[in-house]
């Protein structure tokens, strides 16, 4: 039995019907400003904070070509997914069921093929470009103006300025009471050593890094320096700075139940200030020889 609906209820209808879908529209739109614009307000707060979760900039010329290679990849990862999301989003808001779009059946596309392997081909090889002379850069080690033997043990640094005959531990100096919250924790926590490792400005230090036990890692972020100090052999980086100061690293291979107590200090004097505390650090070495093998009687201690 065929029912037929009055003109007027019919018209009441679809005009009920094409009301309904200015709303689900209305509402679908505000949904998507309100997700664009929770979007820019957390790009903007982004933006606030890039000082504090963006990574160090850094002190030499190495880590300032990392920092920049870092900044040119994370823009066009940016750029490919605002493309990709845009058409996304576009694609869902255009073709939805609603708006009575029908899927196309097509199976395979040899010029969408292409287009989607030659593309990223063509960004990767962008990409591979900067980060392959940033690469070459952080392994020229040549012309160094002079060398330094770092040697990680379980679980502090040894240094050895070689060709000057001074060689000394660097060892943690935060005390067992603040480690095991006996005592008040200091201002420099787990981040001060007996004797920082001292390097001049001006000069490009070249760091041969070994481990005496098990797999180190010497870490100074601000000079852009990471190398493994693995056990027979030695691993090669370099600094160089203008900017005296103190800078900090760690660790980054856990190496045993201490790994997290052998922090990397490092002090870059002005050449003048250097060249006094190493011939200071000479001079103790020259004592300590002294003493090597020596018999001691009473007739040598003065009271």
């Amino acid at each position: 039995m065929q029912v037929t609906l009055p003109r007027k209820l019919t018209t009441r209808l679809l005009r009920t019907l094409e009301i309904e879908l200015k709303v689900r529209q209305s509402r679908m739109k505000n949904q998507i400003l309100r997700m664009l614009t929770g979007t820019l307000a957390f790009l903007a707060s982004g933006v606030a904070l890039a000082d504090e979760l963006n990574m160090r900039v850094g002190v030499t010329d190495i880590s300032r070509q990392v920092y920049d290679l870092h900044m040119t990849i994370f823009y066009i990862c940016v750029a490919i997914g605002v493309v990709v999301f845009s058409v996304l989003f576009w694609s869902v808001f255009q073709h939805r069921k609603s708006k009575g779009a029908v899927a196309a059946t097509f199976h395979d596309s040899t010029k969408l093929e292409l287009a989607w392997t030659i593309v990223p081909t063509l960004i990767l090889i962008v990409m591979a470009i900067p980060a392959t002379q940033v690469l070459v850069a952080m392994y020229d080690t040549g012309g160094e103006d002079m060398n330094i033997e770092v040697r990680g043990y379980q679980w502090k640094w040894q240094y050895e300025y070689i060709g000057e005959g001074v060689k000394f531990m660097s060892e943690l100096r935060t005390s067992q009471d603040e480690i095991y919250g006996r005592a008040p924790k200091g201002e420099h926590y787990l981040r001060e050593v007996t004797q920082p490792l001292v390097i001049p400005t001006g000069k490009k230090v070249r760091f041969l890094i070994t481990g005496n036990d098990v797999i180190h890692s010497w870490w100074v972020p601000d000079f852009g320096v990471k190398r493994d100090a693995v056990p027979g052999l030695f691993t090669a980086a370099w600094a160089k700075t203008d900017i005296p100061g103190t800078y900090v690293g760690e660790c980054t291979e856990l190496c045993g139940i201490g790994h997290a107590f052998m922090p990397v200090v490092v002090e870059v004097k002005e050449e003048a200030e250097y060249n006094e505390w190493l011939a200071g650090k000479k001079l103790e070495a020259a004592v300590y020889a002294s003493t090597i093998g020596k018999e001691w009687t009473l007739s040598l201690i003065h009271i």
